[in-house]
C-alpha cells in the first residue's frame, strides 16, 4: 500500500538528468579532494586498522568466532537458499530514516575497529565523504544506506547470526581465495573439497562479470536486492559499492579479478574511493544526528522510484526501502 507523491512528470529524478548520468559514471579518478577529512592512523581502539591478528585487542576473540562460523557456513547452497528467501522482500515497510534509527540496537561482531552503533558508522562515513567531496551527494546518500542490510540481525528481520549478516563478503561456487581473513577456517566449509566448486573458476567463466557471481550472503547484497526491486534511481557505481563493498579480498587484494568484467572495473574506481571512508571514518567521536539530519532527509527526497502494481505509482526514496 502505498500514496501517490505527485506526478512522475513534475518530479526531478536524482541521478536520471542527463547531466547527472554523465557526472556519476564519469572516471573516478578525475576527483578531486577537497582534503577535509583527515584520515586517521589508528582505530577507535588505537590499534591498526583491519588487523585481525592482534592478540591485544578485546574484541579479537569476538571477531575471529564470527569469521569462523562464516566461513564454514557459507557455501553455494546456502547462498541460493537465502537470496530466494530474503528477495522476497516481505519483511517491513518502513522510510529509510526509519531503518537507519533501528542501526541504534546493532553492533557488527566482525569489526574489529568499532564497536559503536552502526547509525553512527552510516554518518560517520557519509559526513566524511561529504567533506571531501561536497558535490558528489549520490555518493552522499550510498554511504548513508550502504549498511543498512545489517537489519537482519534484528527480530523483526529474522534475527540472523552475524555470520550471516556481517564481515567480509566472498564468491561461493569458486576456490576462496587465501586472501581472506582467517582463510583456515574454509577447510571446515563442505565446498571446500567439492569439485564442483573448488577450482579457480568453478562454476563461473573468465569475465562472466561480478553480477553473475553469488557472493556469501550477508548485508550487502540484502540491501543491493532491496534498492533493485525498488527501483532505486541511484546509479549503478552506487549499487555497485552497496553490494560489494566488504569484498575486501577484491578490492584490497586483487583476488576474484578473473571474473570482474569491464563495467565491473569502471565501478570499482568508485569503490576503492568510497572504501577509504567507509574504513577510516571509524571512530568514537559521535556524529551530532539531529543536526545532520535535514540535510541526509532533503536527499532522500530527491530520488524518486516508479513501482508498477496495477498502477504506475510514484515513491520517493523515503519509502524506497517499502518493501524489505
Amino acid at each position: 500500500m502505498a500514496v501517490i507523491v505527485q506526478n512522475a512528470a513534475d518530479v526531478e529524478l536524482f541521478g536520471l538528468q542527463q547531466e547527472e548520468k554523465k557526472k556519476t559514471h564519469g572516471d573516478a579518478s578525475e576527483l578531486v579532494s577537497d582534503g577535509g577529512f583527515k584520515m586517521p592512523e589508528n582505530n577507535a581502539f588505537g590499534q591498526s586498522f583491519r588487523d585481525y591478528n592482534n592478540a591485544d585487542s578485546e574484541r579479537q576473540e569476538i571477531v575471529e568466532r564470527t569469521y569462523r562460523l562464516q566461513h564454514i557456513n557459507q557455501t553455494y547452497d546456502f547462498v541460493k537458499q537465502m537470496r530466494e528467501e530474503y528477495g522476497k522482500l516481505d519483511k517491513a515497510e518502513m522510510s529509510i530514516w526509519e531503518c537507519c534509527e533501528l542501526l541504534n540496537d546493532v553492533v557488527d561482531e566482525s569489526d574489529p575497529d568499532l564497536d559503536e552503533p552502526q547509525i553512527m558508522h552510516l554518518l560517520q562515513s557519509a559526513e566524511a565523504i561529504r567533506k571531501d567531496y561536497p558535490d558528489e551527494d549520490w555518493l552522499h546518500l550510498t554511504a548513508l544506506i550502504h549498511d543498512l542490510g545489517k537489519i537482519l540481525l534484528l527480530p523483526q528481520f529474522g534475527q540472523l547470526p552475524q555470520w550471516a549478516v556481517v564481515g567480509d563478503i566472498f564468491p561461493v561456487g569458486c576456490a576462496f581465495d587465501k586472501s581472506n581473513v582467517h582463510y583456515k577456517y574454509f577447510e571446515e566449509n563442505p565446498d571446500y573439497k567439492n569439485p564442483n566448486y573448488n577450482t579457480k573458476n568453478g562454476v563461473y567463466s573468465q569475465g562472466c562479470g561480478l553480477n553473475n557471481v553469488l557472493m556469501s550472503f550477508g548485508h550487502d547484497d540484502y540491501m543491493y536486492l532491496v534498492a533493485k526491486e525498488n527501483g532505486t534511481t541511484l546509479p549503478s557505481a552506487a549499487l555497485f559499492i552497496i553490494r560489494y563493498h566488504s569484498l575486501y579480498p577484491l578490492h584490497k587484494c586483487g583476488a576474484y579479478e578473473h571474473l570482474m568484467n569491464g563495467e565491473d572495473r569502471e565501478n570499482l574506481k568508485w569503490l576503492k574511493i568510497f572504501n577509504n571512508y567507509d574504513l577510516y571514518s571509524k571512530s568514537k567521536v559521535p556524529i551530532d544526528v539531529e543536526e545532520v539530519k535535514p540535510y541526509y532527509l532533503s536527499l532522500v527526497e530527491k530520488v524518486v522510484n516508479l513501482v508498477v502494481d496495477g498502477n504506475t505509482v510514484v515513491y520517493s526514496i523515503q519509502s524506497f526501502v517499502e518493501s524489505m
